[in-house]
Parts: structure tokens; C-alpha cells; sequence
């Protein structure tokens, strides 16, 4: 008898009729789906009772500590092989599960499902293929970083650390940012699902289940924002300007009290549909705020959630968020701009230009950037503070949204760097000291010990900020060094380093600790948004590749030492070998672009689509 198992939840409201599927070819001759059983009395895993015992116990059903055990007996004659192949599955009802089942177990037909699925994947990271001088950059660029992203991010939305299965807001939007040049529809479909979960007052769902679309509805000041961030990047990378006309519907159900933090709900559909740019002109209106200083408000939190305490009594402030704006207010007028609208591209660079002043004068601490207020006017992230005296994001931004002062955003990079990166550790902190005994409370991010997670530890996304910051500032050796810091694979390098790490060498943690006696480990692996930012800053601000529209730029911000790199580019059918030389050792500029042995106007490649493959070598230096 061949067994397979079916688990299923019956009492779950959209997928109780559905069910799973645990099975083996060669098929299972016993099972067993009692964990207690399977591990036995005051046993383990390490040595579990079943695996002295001539079978399973072939108990299932409510009730138990449930898994799913099978067993398969083989008769090996010496030197032979075989393969078993373990089946994961779901389907609509316990007959389509066997029939399934029975279907794979056929010749070959697990192995060629496995070649599709292998050829598939190639293909998709095939778009962008590099060589650098550091072979551990390049299996995270060339092969694990997007599959992390795509696998578990944005199809699986689940991992070890966080089995939820949820759409966030912000966290799909950002990941499909990875995917702009392998995939751009992807990032369209997100784009048109996120903007179909936003209110018609402007805010959004920060995450929802399908299919009834159950979720929060929150006072989280940025989730909305990431819509028009997005869509401005989509725009500039592709130069589809159709998106901008689809049309989505909002979301009803009564807005938020005065006293309610959030509110977890099953929105209706509204009848009222609009254009994906006038969602985006409603996240974009609703975002902008103004507390006591002019600035922003932190509501629930403003990216870093566990900061919920910060603002939540409608006062509190983020310079973050105001240097976010500056970056959204510059994308908003460009696409105003593109769509022929210049008297509201012109209102966006007004309030731009008039938030960046308010956080000139608000925000700034004297060395660095302020993080924040809390509502009773208490500074977040100053000098003047005993925990968390410094924070990287309002750093980063500065730098990165191209608003702020250059000189105090050099000083700012320059103090996030010398307070939080720590060469001796291994690790790029969010800020420092971690939050502990001080007052006002900023949330539950306190909640966590000291030096872990968002609490003072290494938290990647932000720390991949201040990377994409330093190579906008052109600081190569230093963007370069902080990846290597951020790469699993540096983590693992012996046998001593990977127990102390504690996770997957292979792909990206969300953190990494500093709690003493546990400096070093890992935790929130897999399903992290780390993984498309760190994608992000190799491809597009280290290694330079820009694709804007039909054209492709090169604008490399290196380490000194580096003669150079290759890179693939895939466009359509068309392929890009592109060679970029360093000859004099510069961290960054460009002196010369050929293609095909012809030097490109202003460094331009003009991109095409057909057939064909053209050789790019792209010439480090001052431009001549």
C-alpha cells in the first residue's frame, strides 16, 4: 500500500474546503502524524523514538501534536543509487490531491517539471549577470538575491520567523522595485493590487489577507507613500506612462476614531474607481502632515513600526518621513510633468522646497540629523538623548533623496558612520545605544532586548540605505565594505563563524544581533525585504546600471582597488556585454563609453529589443 497524507483545516474561513498533501515516490509503505509519538517521551529530535521502533504509529487526526511522517523502505545493492522524491502540494479536494499525486509519480515527470522549473529561473535571473572581484557578491547578485525576494517574498510571504501569508503594503512594493529590469510586469501587478487597497480617503490597508481582503487599517504614517515612490520608479525605469491611466477602485469602511490606533476589518469594494495617479495624488495629500515643527507626523510609527508609541497622540514628528517627502514631492512633479500638468508639478516642488527648509531648521542637531519628536516635544535620535542618541535612516535620506543641505548631509553619513558601523563586530547598527530604561516610552520596539532587532541591532534595510548613500556620495570603498559586512556569506566563512551566525549563509537576514553574549547572530532570515534592497544597491548605485526608458546608462561607484568588472545585460532579446575598466584606481566617474567600438554621446546607450548583441566598455575616470 502506497500512503499519503491530507491534512486539512476545516474551520478555517476562506480555505477550509482545501487541502494539503504530504507524499513520496516510491511511495510510503507507514506513516505517522503524531509528533509526541514520532519523538517520543523526553526525547528529541537529535535521537526521536520512531526511528528505533519497526513502525510508525499511524495515528491522525484533531487532537494531536500534529506532523506529517512517512516512511519509505528501499533494498540498496552495493554501490547503487536511488532517488526519492518528497511532494509538497495543495488542491481543491482530497481526489484532485491523489490524482495530482499519481500524476507526478509517473516516469519522468517530476524531472521534467523539474527542468521547466530550473529553465525558468535561469532565464529570470539571467537578465542581469556579473563578475566582479568578489565571487561571494557575485552568487548573492547573479542567483540567491531575487530568488529570495521573488520565492518567499512576494509568492510564499512567509517564513520560519513569520508563517503569516499576508500582503504588506509597503513590504511587495519594495521588493518589486527588484524587479524592474527582469520583470516589470511584476512590479505593474503589484502597483495596480497595492493601489486597489487604499481608501478613498487616501490611507491604506498596511496588510491584508486575500481572498476577502481582512486586514489592518492604521495610523502608520509611510505605507502610503510607498505607492508613489514605487510608481516614480516604475515610470522613470520603464517610460510606461499607460499605467498611470489604469484605473483601480478604493476601498470603503468608516475611518479610524479619534481613539483607535487601528482597526482590523473586511473593507468593501468601493464603486468609486480613479486612475493609479490619482491614488497616488491622495497617498501624497493625505501624507503630507505637519506637527508642531512643521515636519511630518509619526503617527503608529513611520517605517520602524515598533516605534508605535513615538507619535501616537497626533504630535510627534519624523525627519525621516520629511526627507521620504522631498524624494516623493521630486517623483510626483516628474510624472505631473510627463502627463503634461505643469501647474501641479509646480505645487510639488513648492511644498518641497518648503519642507526641506522647515527640516533644515527643525530637524538638525548639530552634527547629525534628528530622527524625530515625540508627541510631548522630547527629541528622538539627538545628542541630547541617553538611548538612541543617533539613527541612520534620517542620515541615509538626507543623502539620498538629494534635498538636504550637502555639507550637513556629509556630516551626518560621516557620524552614522563612525557611531554605527562596527568594523570589529561585523555589524551596521539602526542606532544607538538600543532603547532600555529611558523616558518617554518609544513603543514596543522597547520591548525588545537591547541590541536586538530594531532595538539597536543590525537591522539590514536600513543598513542597505546607508549603503545606496554613500555610493550616491560616491564613497565606493566604503559602499563596497559595508556589503561585504551585510553579506551572509562573510558570516559563514568557517565552521566557528556559521554557529555563531546561526542562520542560512545563502540568503539575507532581516537582523543580526548585539546583545551581548550573542554578538554576531542572526535572526529573520528568508522573508525580508533586505534581500531586493541589497539587489538594488549592487546592481543600480554600486555597479551603476541605470535603464531609463530605451536607454541605458553606467555610473559605477567602485572600490578604488577594483580593475573593473563585467556585466550581461539582457534587454528583450538584445544582450549587453558591458566591460568597465578602471585603469587609475577612481572610486567613482566616467570618462568614456564605446559601444561596439564607437563612443556613446553623453555616455548613452540607445537600448533595442531584437536579436542581437553589442559589446559595451565603459572607461573609469574623469570625463574628457
Amino acid at each position: 500500500m502506497s500512503h499519503f497524507i491530507t491534512p486539512r483545516l476545516c474551520y478555517h474561513p476562506e480555505y477550509g474546503e482545501r487541502v494539503a498533501f504530504a507524499a513520496m515516490t516510491p511511495g510510503a509503505d507507514d506513516y505517522g502524524g503524531d509528533r509526541s509519538a514520532f519523538i517520543g517521551r523526553n526525547r528529541s529530535l537529535a535521537a526521536p523514538a520512531a526511528m528505533e521502533a519497526t513502525r510508525l504509529s499511524r495515528r491522525t487526526g484533531a487532537g494531536l501534536d500534529p506532523c506529517a511522517v512517512q516512511r519509505v523502505t528501499l533494498e540498496l545493492a552495493p554501490g547503487e543509487q536511488r532517488d526519492i522524491v518528497c511532494m509538497l502540494g495543495q488542491e481543491a479536494s482530497v481526489p484532485e490531491a491523489r490524482e495530482l499525486v499519481l500524476r507526478y509519480r509517473q516516469d519522468r515527470s517530476f524531472e521534467d517539471a523539474f527542468d521547466r522549473t530550473r529553465a525558468w529561473w535561469d532565464e529570470l535571473l539571467g537578465t542581469v549577470q556579473v563578475q566582479t572581484p568578489e565571487p561571494a557578491a557575485d552568487l548573492l547578485i547573479n542567483r540567491w538575491l531575487q530568488y529570495q525576494s521573488l520565492s518567499c517574498r512576494i509568492w510564499g510571504r512567509s517564513g520560519f520567523y513569520q508563517s503569516g501569508g499576508a500582503f504588506g503594503f509597503r513590504d511587495q512594493l519594495q521588493d518589486v522595485m527588484a524587479f524592474l529590469y527582469a520583470r516589470p510586469e511584476l512590479a505593474a501587478e503589484q502597483i495596480l493590487l497595492a493601489a486597489s487597497r487604499q481608501f478613498s480617503e487616501g490611507d491604506v490597508q498596511h496588510w491584508w489577507h486575500e481572498p476577502a481582503g481582512a486586514g489592518i487599517r492604521s495610523r502608520i504614517s509611510d505605507d502610503l507613500l510607498w505607492l508613489p515612490y514605487v510608481v516614480a520608479q516604475y515610470v522613470r525605469t520603464t517610460g510606461d506612462l499607460a499605467i498611470l491611466e489604469a484605473e483601480v477602485p478604493f476601498l470603503n469602511a468608516p475611518p479610524l476614531s479619534d481613539d483607535q490606533h487601528e482597526v482590523f476589518s473586511v473593507p468593501q469594494v468601493s464603486l468609486e474607481r480613479a486612475t493609479l495617479f490619482e491614488h497616488c495624488r491622495r497617498a501624497v495629500a493625505r501624507g503630507l502632515t505637519t506637527g508642531p515643527h512643521g515636519l511630518p507626523l509619526m503617527g503608529t510609527g513611520d517605517w520602524n513600526d515598533g516605534m508605535n508609541l513615538v507619535g501616537a497622540g497626533g504630535k510627534g514628528e519624523s525627519v525621516w518621513l520629511a526627507w521620504f517627502l522631498c524624494d516623493i514631492l521630486k517623483g510626483m512633479a516628474e510624472i505631473s510633468t510627463l502627463l503634461k500638468l505643469p501647474e501641479l508639478a509646480r505645487g510639488y516642488l513648492e511644498e518641497r522646497s518648503a519642507l526641506v527648509l522647515r527640516t533644515e531648521k527643525a530637524g538638525w542637531d548639530g552634527e547629525w540629523y534628528l530622527r524625530g519628536t515625540f508627541d510631548d516635544g522630547t527629541p528622538l535620535g539627538s545628542s541630547s538623548n541617553s538611548e538612541a542618541r543617533i539613527d541612520s535612516l534620517p542620515q541615509s535620506w538626507a543623502w539620498l533623496s538629494g534635498a538636504a543641505d550637502r555639507e550637513r548631509a556629509g556630516k551626518g553619513l560621516e557620524a552614522a558612520w563612525q557611531h554605527l558601523v562596527r568594523e570589529d563586530e561585523g555589524l551596521v547598527l539602526l542606532f544607538e545605544p538600543p532603547f532600555d530604561t529611558s523616558e518617554p516610552s518609544p513603543g514596543y520596539i522597547k520591548g525588545y532586548p537591547p541590541g536586538v532587532r530594531e532595538n539597536g541591532g543590525q537591522y539590514t534595510h536600513a543598513a542597505l540605505w546607508m549603503v545606496m548613500a554613500l555610493a550616491k556620495k560616491g564613497e565606493g570603498d566604503r559602499a563596497a565594505q559595508l556589503l561585504r559586512v551585510l553579506n551572509p556569506i562573510e558570516h559563514a566563512r568557517d565552521a566557528q563563524a556559521a554557529w555563531l551566525y546561526g542562520v542560512e549563509p545563502y540568503v539575507v537576514a532581516a537582523d543580526v544581533y548585539r546583545l551581548p553574549g550573542r554578538i554576531g547572530q542572526g535572526g529573520w532570515s528568508w522573508y525580508t525585504g533586505s534581500a531586493a534592497w541589497m539587489y538594488r544597491a549592487w546592481i543600480e548605485e554600486v555597479l551603476g546600471l541605470k535603464v531609463r526608458g530605451d536607454e541605458l546608462r553606467m555610473n559605477p561607484v567602485i572600490p578604488a582597488a577594483w580593475p573593473g568588472f563585467s556585466m550581461s545585460y539582457r534587454h528583450g532579446e538584445a544582450v549587453y556585454a558591458i566591460r568597465v575598466e578602471n585603469p587609475d584606481g577612481c572610486q567613482c566617474g566616467v570618462a568614456q563609453v564605446e559601444m561596439d567600438g564607437r563612443r556613446a554621446d553623453g555616455g548613452v546607450i540607445k537600448l533595442e529589443r531584437g536579436l542581437v548583441k553589442h559589446q559595451v566598455v565603459v572607461r573609469m575616470g574623469t570625463r574628457k
